[in-house]
Parts: structure tokens; sequence; C-alpha cells
């Protein structure tokens, strides 16, 4: 009967474990801005890393046809880091500068000590997917 009461108390005051669903999903299409690096810290896997730009356009002013207006253009640089080992490889060996690529991953924050011992905050694209468009 003790245990009882017990076990019915517990259940009235602990919240149960409720698991959600979530995603962190991103598709990048774009053009690399250097030729893969491999890196590797001791005691580390080792990792594929370049950057990525994205560009987005886009007509200001009154027409609604796209006719006048102004055009504008940003660029956004992505630092893509690819862990998965036969994808680390194949990107490393044929990903070059100026290549046009879709790329599926995962957006992860980080924070790392620089070389003068200054703490930085890091984003970068963890790729679970790299396809190569053309040149």
């Amino acid at each position: 009967q003790v245990f009882r009461q017990f076990v019915r108390h517990e259940s009235d005051t602990v919240a149960p474990l409720v698991l959600e669903r979530s995603m962190n999903r991103v598709q990048l299409l774009g053009r690399v801005g250097q030729d893969p690096i491999m890196r590797q810290v001791e005691g580390k896997n080792p990792v594929t890393i370049f950057s990525l730009a994205t560009n987005e356009m886009w007509r200001t002013g009154d027409s609604e046809l796209g006719q006048g207006g102004d055009v504008s253009q940003k660029t956004t640089w992505h630092r893509i880091s690819v862990f998965r080992p036969g994808l680390r490889d194949v990107t490393y060996q044929y990903v070059r500068k100026g290549s046009r690529i879709y790329v599926e991953g995962k957006i992860d924050y980080g924070e790392y000590t620089d070389k003068n011992n200054v703490r930085r905050q890091a984003t970068t694209i963890i790729a679970d997917n790299v396809i190569f468009l053309s040149e």
C-alpha cells in the first residue's frame, strides 16, 4: 500500500517526458568560393570545409509587370562542413572553386577559440549530401 501511494505521488509530480518532433534542414544552391580543405583535429574525425555563395535578386519600384525599377542583389556566404567519410573524400577530390553545387544538410552553431585565444562564434552547414552540377 505504501508503494502504491509512492508511485501515485511520483506520477502526479513528475511531468512525463515528451519528445517533440523538430526539423533542422537546409538546402543551398550556389557557387563554391574556395577549393575545399581537409582538416583533422587531434582525436576528432577529419572534415572537408569550403565556402558557398548564394545570391538573391529582387526588383524595387512600383512596377508589377517586371519592367522598370532597380534590380538589387545580395550574396550570402555559407561555411560548409562535410564529415561523412565517403562524401567528405569525394567532395575534397572533385569540388573546386567556381563549381555550381547543391548542398543539403543542417545548420549548426558553435564556438571556438582562435589563434589569439579569442572566443568566436561559428555558423556552419553540416552537409548530408553534395551534388555537383557544373563548372
